[in-house]
């Protein structure tokens, strides 16, 4: 990898991973560019409000949660960063639904061990928090990059803008910060990938690709009443596994993840989950929450800049291994940095630090080996 100024160091992907190795690049100094595909930061973290609407004290349509005794990484990136973190509400009884026919059970609740840790704001407020660092100028939105070929020893990089025009970019090394099972799926290589290689990616699950979750919005969290966490387990249905999404500015909300299979939901509609859903949760927790002000269902296997076709069926959860990801002629130039490939945390937020933080450094590493050789070389003047 040269260290020459005119060859440029490229992101692909600007979530959680991306804006992070694109933070340790610009730390120490290295210029970069980063490529998102959607018209927005966050990748799979998405925090909303009542309309749907990306917010600064949104719900989290993706990820929620975080654990900083176990992850102290995304722990210190948070304080790091000046965020605040509150712990997610497990105070008060938890509901079982075991059949149809019966009615809901209650139990003394426990505390959780440990504790799940929510953001002040949403974990959107990590994207844009470390967006805010970043300078704009090496920041493109609308970019979904569809071509990947080699140049000699540059990688040439083709991607589409929100008009469809058809752009290209020359990189001495590209990052991407994507799940590997979207790369392999949306990015055509020349060179190919080696068949190991490529079958890797593509048998590797994507985390959050085969879920939906649905929020109900309340003016207040009037399970609190009643003594209730808002935590809740169904065999019924629509949704499995519920909790309080209550944010830290006290805007209600319980949120399920919907139980049934991407083909299932396909089958069954929108709006059809959504009304089950809410009539499930006025079973649950009581007249109050049939009439929610406000209701959002994200479906991440209908999203194609997450899901592929394979993540139509649940996959089970992705593995830490420490074989390269990458190999053959593609080796020394592209790196894979999503989530999947963290070697702690696959398919988590700690996932996505440890992975981008551990190949930003093996980048500049490389970067500054090279120039230290490069010194090293007399020139042909001093030879003179």
């Amino acid at each position: 990898m040269s260290s020459s100024p005119s060859q440029t160091l490229l992101i692909v992907g600007g979530g959680l991973a991306g804006l992070t190795a694109a933070r340790h690049l610009h730390q120490a100094g290295i210029g970069f560019k980063l490529l998102e595909a959607r018209e927005r930061l966050g990748g799979r973290i998405l925090s909303v409000d009542a309309n749907g609407e990306p917010s600064g004290d949104g719900f989290d349509l993706g990820p929620s949660w975080f654990w900083p005794d176990m992850q102290p990484a995304v722990g210190d990136l948070v304080h790091h960063l000046g965020l605040h973190a509150f712990e997610q509400n497990s105070d008060g009884d938890v509901i079982f639904q075991r059949i149809s026919r019966e009615a809901p059970q209650r139990y003394r609740g426990m505390r959780q061990e440990p504790q799940s840790m929510r953001l002040v704001g949403g974990t959107g407020a990590i994207i844009s928090a470390l967006a805010d660092r970043l300078p704009a100028q090496s920041i493109q939105l609308n970019a979904r990059v569809t071509h990947v070929s080699l140049d000699g020893h540059e990688v040439v990089v083709r991607y589409v803008d929100a008009g469809g025009s058809s752009h290209m970019q020359r990189a001495s090394h590209v990052l991407f910060a994507m799940p590997p099972r979207l790369i392999e799926a949306k990015l055509l290589f020349l060179p190919a990938l080696d068949v190991a290689t490529s079958e890797r990616w593509r048998r590797t699950p994507t985390w959050m690709a085969p879920h939906a979750k649905f929020f109900a919005l309340y003016d207040r969290p009037f399970w609190r009443d009643a003594g209730l966490s808002g935590t809740a387990q169904s065999m019924v249905g629509p949704l499995v596994e519920i909790h309080d999404a209550t944010t830290a500015s006290g805007r209600a909300a319980l949120f399920g993840f919907v139980g049934a299979p991407a083909v299932e939901r396909a089958a069954i509609g929108r709006e059809a989950i959504v009304a089950a859903s809410v009539q499930q949760l006025a079973q649950m927790f009581g007249p109050q929450a049939a009439s929610p002000r406000a209701t959002l269902f994200k479906d991440w296997a209908e999203d194609p800049l997450t899901a592929t076709a394979d993540d139509r069926q649940a996959g089970g959860h992705p593995v830490p291994h420490r074989r390269p990801w990458v190999n053959g002629k593609w080796q020394d130039y592209i790196s894979l940095a999503g989530s999947e490939t963290s070697l702690s945390d696959p398919g988590y937020l700690a996932g996505a630090v440890e992975a981008a933080t551990r190949t930003a450094n093996e980048i500049i590493s490389r970067l500054h080996t090279s120039e230290r050789a490069a010194l090293a070389v007399p020139s042909q003047e001093s030879k003179a």
